[in-house]
């Protein structure tokens, strides 16, 4: 995360900071949507480990779609990223005030971090709770959020075990960028911070084209505190993002072990790993096929700077976007905003479409499927 401030802090003038149920509930089995045929031992590949992968996606979605209630995971969600944005900002403007020591810098990203995983792993606890509770009626929601508060302990130690993996991996991001690109980061600082930091301040995520309006503050000229949520704190929480979805993808069975079979944190984290060996290539193609919409939906905004012919503040003459594409862009990144939290619940709910099979080592159901009404 560091990195990001760096480099962006860089561009835009600023001084660099220092571095800163033992009885598992079968009722899951009826609840979802199948469409698939057996399911061979192991995480093999081909056509059948696709279909599994992608049948665990489009099930998710009509579950959502009947259970219009678990909308409300995807706000919250919402919610608690924007929240570490915010935070994010708060540090960032303490940090160059206060200038405090290393470890205070560290200390405060940790609680960050770990305050918003809380939060994202207490909501996801409490949507595999809603989903498998459901009898006659919709999955409501705040019940299973309700419900998951029984394992809070076991959902603060995972949290700070998270926090702890993603402060770790994003040290080691930054020491060998360092180690291997001494004096430039080339194709890491490519792929990870260059890519989000090049694209965010462009239109139409910077509808404005005008740096000072975020920037300077009226009839004072100094740095608004805009300029700390916004492209700083998005960023940092975007870097942020990145990590915590790489651990989720890697340990997508722990929180289920946990509030369906009321596992410890121990046996949670084993049992994980060993259901991710035998069906790792399912989890593989529902992530990568629910990336896929998520990348075809941000990759529109080329289509945006092709019709309108800006793209970056230093490099368009008209720094002043007409009205209409200033709404434009604002409507594109509601919905961008909107489909990639959608697609971040039906990837929770798909994560019980695949714990089932992986439990009891075929596939539920058969081709015709049992939605819930």
């Amino acid at each position: 995360m560091t990195r990001v401030s760096q480099i962006t802090e860089h561009w835009f003038g600023l001084c660099r900071k220092p571095p800163l149920v033992r009885a598992s509930q079968i009722g899951i089995v009826d609840l979802r949507e199948h469409a698939h045929e057996g399911f061979p031992d192991g995480g093999g590949g081909g056509s059948k480990t696709i279909r599994r992968g992608i049948g665990a996606a489009l099930s998710g979605t009509k579950t959502l779609i009947h259970n219009p209630q678990l909308l409300w995971f995807t706000l919250l969600a919402g919610l608690v990223l924007a929240g570490n944005a915010l935070g994010q900002a708060a540090f960032r403007s303490i940090g160059r005030i206060l200038q405090p020591e290393i470890i205070v810098r560290y200390g405060m990203d940790f609680l960050l971090g770990f305050a918003t995983l809380f939060c994202l792993v207490s909501l996801l606890a409490g949507l595999f709770m809603s989903i498998s509770s459901k009898k006659d009626g919709p999955a409501s929601f705040f019940e299973g959020l309700v419900g998951a508060k029984k394992y809070v302990k076991t959902i603060v130690l995972w949290s700070l075990v998270l926090a702890l993996a993603g402060m770790l991996l994003e040290r080691m991001y930054g020491y060998f960028a360092i180690i291997w690109f001494p004096h430039e980061p080339g194709f890491l600082y490519t792929l990870g911070d260059g890519f989000f930091t090049s694209t965010i301040t462009q239109f139409p995520f910077n509808w404005t084209l005008d740096w000072s309006m975020l920037t300077e503050i009226p009839g004072y000229g100094g740095r608004s505190l805009l300029l700390w949520i916004y492209p700083f704190g998005v960023l940092e929480t975007l870097h942020f993002l990145a990590i915590t979805l790489l651990l989720f993808v890697l340990t997508p069975f722990v929180i289920p072990l946990i509030v369906l079979e009321q596992k410890t944190l121990q046996e949670s984290v084993v049992g994980s790993f060993a259901l991710m060996k035998k069906i790792w290539a399912g989890v593989a193609a529902c992530a990568l096929f629910l990336g896929v919409i998520v990348s075809v939906m941000f990759l529109t905004h080329l289509l945006i700077q092709a019709a309108s012919g800006m793209i970056s503040p230093y490099e368009t003459v008209t720094f002043h976007p007409p009205g209409t594409w200033i709404a434009l862009a604002i409507l594109y990144n509601i919905v961008l905003v909107i489909v990639a939290f959608v697609v971040a619940t039906v990837g929770g709910i798909a994560v019980l479409d695949l714990y089932t099979p992986a439990k009891t080592g075929q596939m539920p159901g058969s081709a015709e499927t049992k939605p819930l009404e």
